[in-house]
């Protein structure tokens, strides 16, 4: 089995309306759809962008954190516009919903048939939850697609061992990471992280951050990314275990081919055949 995916380093910058922020989406995802992409995948809180609209002429200063949900409708349906128009899965970065008073980090897979599948992020940084008040989220979903099954897992997700060894065990063989990161230290926690969990469980990681600056939203203001597919590190991959890279904080979009029969080959006679050779008699199976 073989499919394309895309990514899309988001840039970020100050807009005047909700149709300037779909021209945008539009662009990036008319673009994967040139290159006949299966799967698109854009950046964690790249919806924030939205925030930097305001509230017209009597308020002008950015949207709040807790107004953002209210554009998630148009959101959705934008998404799924799109993903139907174009034949594309499209992994809508995340977006801020509303449930119960709570305000949840999440992702969003939407397919061409209409059909969404979500995910929200399981563990919250520090800071989401001093500066936004963000609630983690209680389960990992795995996405079955005709390309094969998926996991989802938002940026400070993929630095957990254990979570990305369920989605594995549960039989995801791509994972798609969504990321958000104001400096080069939080973008290489992300970046190495991503580089183990292919190591580990000999999966395909597709990542990507936002890049740009809104300068009205408390922190957005800075980004720092770089959209990357990773590969386990053996034979029949780069040595370097990056299929595609972007140019760091450039606006663009990145796509490659994954070959779902190479991770299958290196499991079962890789140079080293980490997932079958994990010690479940010494440590927990996630399974």
């Amino acid at each position: 089995m073989k499919l394309r995916v895309s990514a899309v380093q988001y840039h970020l910058h100050t807009i005047a309306s909700f149709e300037d922020f779909a021209a945008q989406v539009t662009h990036y995802v008319k673009t994967a759809e040139e290159f006949a992409a299966d799967f698109v995948l854009f950046p964690e809180l790249f919806t924030t962008q939205l925030m930097s609209i305001g509230g017209g002429k009597h308020h002008p200063a950015a949207l709040t954190i807790e107004e953002l949900p209210a554009y998630t409708e148009r959101y959705m349906e934008l998404f799924r516009s799109l993903a139907k128009s174009t034949g594309m899965h499209l992994i809508g970065g995340t977006h801020i919903i509303e449930e119960g008073g709570k305000l949840y980090n999440t992702a969003f897979l939407f397919y061409p048939d209409g059909r969404v599948g979500e995910q929200r992020k399981l563990h919250v940084t520090p800071s989401e939850v001093k500066g936004w008040n963000m609630q983690a989220g209680d389960a990992l979903h795995l996405f079955d697609t005709d390309k094969g099954r998926i996991a989802v897992l938002i940026c400070y997700d993929v630095e957990f061992p254990e979570i990305v060894r369920m989605a594995r065990a549960r039989g995801a063989d791509v994972l798609f990471c969504p990321s958000c990161t104001d400096d080069r230290h939080g973008f290489h926690r992300v970046r190495y992280t991503c580089h183990a969990r292919t190591i580990e469980n000999q999966i395909y990681v597709v990542t990507t951050g936002t890049v740009g600056s809104l300068p009205t939203v408390d922190f957005m203001r800075g980004n720092y990314g770089q959209a990357a597919v990773i590969t386990p590190n053996d034979v029949p991959f780069p040595p370097g275990g990056v299929l595609a890279a972007g140019e760091i904080n450039h606006d663009m979009v990145i796509t490659a081919d994954l070959d779902l029969s190479l991770l299958h080959e290196v499991r079962e006679r890789g140079s080293v055949t980490t997932w079958r050779d994990r010690r479940t008699d010494l440590y927990t199976d996630w399974s």
